[in-house]
C-alpha cells in the first residue's frame, strides 16, 4: 500500500513531487466528462517517465490479433482504445530555460483534484537564475458543453524580470504505449493555421470497422480577449507561439480553450463549422463563468449521490473519489457508450466494455441516477445483439454470446481461456435486466427489447450444455469462472448456476412479454421443454460433508491452504509466480462461488452463506479489483463486521492507496462502484427483492455516522445511521412501506422516521 496523496474529504492533494510516482500521480488525477478524458499530465510537458494519455469515448481501432498458435474461432482483431491527439500542451520558456519539472529547480509544489467539480489544479514556484516565478494551472472538461476543454495558467513574477515564451500545441502524432514498434494509428487529414485546427483520422483497417475522424480547435484568451500568436503546422500538429515580458510583481493569465469533435457525432466535412460554432458558444463566457456552470451540474449530481461519512476521513475521501471517477467516465447520457475498466485513465484492457458494468455498476447506478441511465446501459447490449450472434456462430453455437471485451458487440479479446471460456458473462449481462425490472418496478424493457436478449442468450446456454449419461445431469465443460486463476475447468458452480437462473427467468418472463416480442423471438414448445429440463437437471457441484458448493469439479483435489500461508514477498502472486503455479494452486483471484451467492442472495440460507464464505474467503488473494466489495457485502450480512470494514477500506481506497501495485497504468473504474455497494448493500443492508425495500444497518466502530441517498421507484430517500439510531427520510415521492431490522415502517414525504438501534 502506498499513499501519495493527503487525506481530505473533498480533495485529492499532494504537496510532494516524486519522479518515481509520476505515473501514479497521473492516474489519480485523471479527469473526464463522459465524452473525453485524460490522465493528469502536465500542460508544459515533462521529459521524465510519464504515460501521456488523452482518450475519446467510443473512438477506437481494430489491431490485428497476434497469437502464437491460432485457433479456429479466434477474433480477427483486438480492439484498442486510442491515445487521442493531445490538446493540453502549453510549452513555457522562462528567460530561455524550458519549463520542465524533470530538470528545473522549483519549490512549493501542489497538485490537487477538487472532487466537488472535477477541477484539476497545480502550482509551484520556478526558481531560475535571478528570477522566481509562480505558476498556477487549472483545467476541467466541461460537463454541459462536452466537446470543450478549458485550461488556465496564471503566471506571477515574484522576483526579477521574466520573458515568458508560450507554445500552445495540438498534437496528433501521439502513439499508444502498447503499440507495436511505435505504430501510429492516426493519419493527418489537414491543418488550418488560420482556424487553429488540426484534423486526424484513424488508419485504414481490413475489418470493415468504421474509421474515426477527429477535429481539434484551439483559441487563446487573455482577460477575455482573443490572442493571435504565430502559428506553424506540420502533419497532424499545430503550434501557436507568442511572448510576454513581466516585471517583478506582475501577473499574466492565459486561457486555452479547446473544442474536440469526432465523426461519431459530426460528419468530417461539417466538423470545421461545428467546432467554430461550439467555440463561439464557449467563449461567450469566461473561464470562471464556464466553471460555475460546470460546477452547478456537478452539485446536482452530488445532491443525489453523495455518501457522507463522519469519523473516518480516509473512508470519506475514498467513496467520493470513486463516485467522481465513475460519473466522469459515464453518466449514461449516450446509449452508444458503456464503461471501460480503465475509463479515461489508461490504455490497459483496450478501454473496452466488460461484464463489470452489469455486475457491479448497474446495481449502484440504479440507486443514484435516473432510471434512464441504467436503461441506456441495457439498450447498449440490445443494440449489439448482432455482434453477439456472430460471436456464438464463430464457436459453432446457437443463440447469442455477448463478448468478454468489445466496442461494437463483436468479441475483440485474444486470450482464449478468458474470451471463450469465461462465458458466465452470458448470464451476468442479462441479469442486469432482472435487476432493473426488480428495482424500478418497470417491466416495459423486459417485455420488449429485453426479451430479445433473454431468449438469444438462453438459446446459447441450451446449446452449450451437454447431457452426461454418467451423471444423468446436464453439465458444462471447458469454462473459466470469475476466478481467472482457474482455466478450462468443468462444471464451475457459478457458471452452471447462472445458466440455470437465466433459463428459468426467461421461461418465467416469456408469457408476460408483449405479443410483438413473443412473435419476434418465436420460442417453440419444444425449446421451452428443453430449457425446463435443463433447469430441473443441471449439475451443481457441492460437497455435502463440508456443506459447500464446489467451485468446480475436483477443486478439493488441490492443496487446500489459506492465502495467509503465502510469503508476503510473493504477493501479489500474479506478479511473482508463473501462470502454471497459479493454476495449480488453491488460491482464488476474486469471488466465484460467493459471486453467485451475492447475485442470487435470497435463494440461500444464512447457514449456506456462512459455510461457503468461511471456506472460500481464506483462499482468496483478492488480486482482482472486483473482489473486495462482494466479500464486504457478504461479511456485513453475516455479522462479520471487522472483515466487512477491512474489505470496504480496500475497495474504497484500492487506487488511492495502490493496493495491488498496478494503478500506475490507470484506475480500476468498473470496480469503483464496489465501495458504494459495500456501504449501502453492506453496512446499511439494503435489499430490494420481492417488491420490498429492506435495510439492516450497522455502523463501523471507527465511524461516528454515515448517510446516503437512493432513488427508488420515483422517490428520493435519505438513509442515516449512527451507533444509537437509524433514520430514513423520504425527501420526495409517494409514501412507502419499508422494513428496517425486521420492523415495518411507513415513510411519508418530508418526514424522517427514526428507529433506535
Amino acid at each position: 500500500m502506498k499513499r501519495i496523496f493527503e487525506i481530505d474529504p473533498w480533495k485529492v492533494t499532494t504537496h510532494k513531487f516524486s519522479t518515481e510516482d509520476k505515473r501514479l500521480q497521473e492516474s489519480l488525477t485523471a479527469i473526464g466528462n463522459d465524452y473525453m478524458g485524460m490522465r493528469g499530465n502536465f500542460e508544459e510537458g515533462y521529459s521524465g517517465d510519464s504515460l501521456q494519455g488523452t482518450y475519446l469515448a467510443g473512438v477506437w481501432v481494430p489491431d490485428k490479433t497476434r497469437v502464437g498458435w491460432w485457433k479456429n474461432g479466434y477474433p480477427e482483431y483486438f480492439g484498442k482504445s486510442l491515445n487521442a491527439p493531445s490538446f493540453i500542451g502549453i510549452g513555457i520558456t522562462i528567460n530561455g530555460e524550458k519549463l520542465d519539472l524533470a530538470k528545473v529547480n522549483f519549490s512549493d509544489f501542489t497538485f490537487s483534484l477538487d472532487m466537488h467539480q472535477g477541477l484539476l489544479s497545480r502550482s509551484f514556484i520556478y526558481e531560475g537564475k535571478g528570477v522566481k516565478v509562480k505558476f498556477e494551472f487549472e483545467r476541467f472538461l466541461h460537463i454541459t458543453l462536452k466537446e470543450a476543454a478549458l485550461i488556465q495558467v496564471k503566471i506571477t513574477v515574484l522576483s526579477g524580470n521574466a520573458k515568458i515564451d508560450f507554445d500552445s500545441t495540438l498534437d496528433g502524432t501521439v502513439v499508444n504505449e502498447d503499440s507495436n514498434y511505435d505504430e501510429h494509428f492516426w493519419i493527418s487529414r489537414g491543418e488550418n493555421a488560420a482556424a487553429r485546427t488540426i484534423k486526424v483520422e484513424t488508419k485504414a483497417n481490413p475489418y470493415k470497422v468504421p474509421r474515426f475522424t477527429v477535429l481539434l480547435k484551439e483559441s487563446l484568451r487573455h482577460n477575455g480577449q482573443i490572442i493571435r500568436g504565430d502559428v506553424t503546422t506540420d502533419k497532424a500538429k499545430l503550434s501557436e507561439k507568442f511572448s510576454v515580458n513581466l516585471h517583478e510583481g506582475e501577473s499574466y493569465d492565459l486561457e486555452k480553450d479547446v473544442i474536440v469533435v469526432t465523426s461519431r457525432d459530426v460528419k468530417p466535412d461539417e466538423q470545421d463549422e461545428k467546432a467554430a460554432a461550439l467555440m463561439k458558444k464557449l467563449q461567450v463566457k469566461s473561464f470562471a463563468e464556464n466553471l460555475a456552470d460546470h460546477t452547478a451540474v456537478w452539485q446536482k449530481r452530488w445532491d443525489k449521490s453523495d455518501v457522507v461519512i463522519a469519523g473516518d476521513a480516509a473512508a470519506q475521501q475514498g467513496i467520493r473519489f470513486n463516485i467522481l471517477q465513475l460519473f466522469m467516465t459515464c453518466y449514461g447520457e449516450d446509449k452508444r457508450l458503456n464503461i471501460g475498466p480503465k475509463g479515461f485513465t489508461g490504455e490497459k484492457y483496450g478501454g473496452a466494455t466488460y461484464w463489470d458494468t452489469e455486475a457491479y455498476i448497474i446495481p449502484m447506478y440504479l440507486c443514484v441516477t435516473k432510471p434512464k441511465v441504467t436503461r441506456a446501459l441495457l439498450q447498449y447490449r440490445h443494440d449489439q445483439l448482432p455482434g453477439a450472434y456472430h460471436n456464438a456462430k464463430q464457436q459453432g453455437l446457437k443463440g447469442a454470446l455477448f463478448p468478454m471485451v468489445t466496442f461494437n458487440g463483436i468479441e475483440c479479446h485474444n486470450e482464449w481461456e478468458i474470451t471463450f471460456e469465461e462465458i458466465h458473462r452470458n448470464a451476468d449481462i442479462p441479469f442486469a435486466i432482472y435487476q432493473y425490472t426488480n428495482y424500478t418496478g418497470d417491466d416495459s424493457y423486459v417485455k420488449n427489447d429485453g426479451m430479445d436478449v433473454l431468449v438469444a442468450t438462453s438459446r446459447f446456454w441450451a446449446d452449450r450444455v451437454h447431457f452426461s449419461k454418467w451423471r444423468n445431469k446436464y453439465v458444462i465443460h471447458g469454462v473459466t469462472g470469475p476466478n481467472e486463476y482457474e482455466n478450462n475447468v468443468n462444471n464451475n458452480w457459478f457458471t452452471n448456476t447462472m445458466a440455470r437462473w437465466l433459463l428459468q427467468y426467461t421461461l418465467e418472463r416469456l408469457p408476460k412479454a408483449s405479443k410483438e416480442a413473443q412473435a419476434r423471438v418465436n420460442v417453440s414448445d419444444k425449446e421451452k421443454a428443453k430449457w425446463q429440463d435443463i433447469v430441473d437437471n443441471i449439475y451443481l457441484p457441492e460437497d455435502k460433508k463440508l456443506g459447500i458448493f464446489l467451485q468446480q469439479d475436483d477443486f478439493l483435489d488441490k492443496d487446500i491452504r489459506p492465502a495467509s500461508s503465502i510469503p508476503k514477498d510473493q504477493r501479489p502472486i500474479n506478479q511473482h509466480w508463473s501462470w502454471d503455479r497459479i493454476l495449480r494452486s488453491p488460491f482464488i483471484k476474486q469471488a466465484d462461488v460467493l459471486q453467485g451467492i451475492y447475485f442470487l442472495n435470497d435463494r440461500y440460507t444464512k447457514e449456506e452463506k456462512e459455510r461457503n464464505f468461511d471456506f472460500y474467503e481464506p483462499l482468496t488473494v483478492h488480486e482482482s479489483s472486483l473482489s473486495s466489495c462482494i466479500h464486504s457485502i457478504l461479511a456485513s450480512e453475516l455479522g462479520k463486521k471487522k472483515q466487512a470494514v477491512n474489505f470496504y477500506e480496500r475497495t474504497a481506497r484500492l487506487d488511492l492507496d495502490n493496493y495491488n501495485n498496478d494503478t500506475v497504468d490507470g484506475l480500476h473504474i468498473t470496480s469503483m462502484s464496489g465501495s458504494w455497494l459495500a456501504i449501502v448493500q453492506g453496512f446499511a443492508g439494503m435489499r430490494y427483492d420481492h417488491n420490498q425495500l429492506r435495510f439492516n444497518p450497522f455502523v463501523p466502530d471507527s465511524w461516528d455516522h454515515y448517510s446516503f441517498k437512493i432513488n427508488y421507484r420515483g422517490r428520493l430517500i435519505k438513509g442515516y445511521a449512527d451507533h444509537k439510531e437509524i433514520k430514513l427520510t423520504l425527501i420526495k415521492g409517494e409514501k412507502l412501506m419499508v422494513t428496517v431490522k425486521d420492523k415495518k415502517l411507513e415513510l411519508k414525504e418530508g418526514e424522517t422516521t427514526c428507529l433506535k438501534d
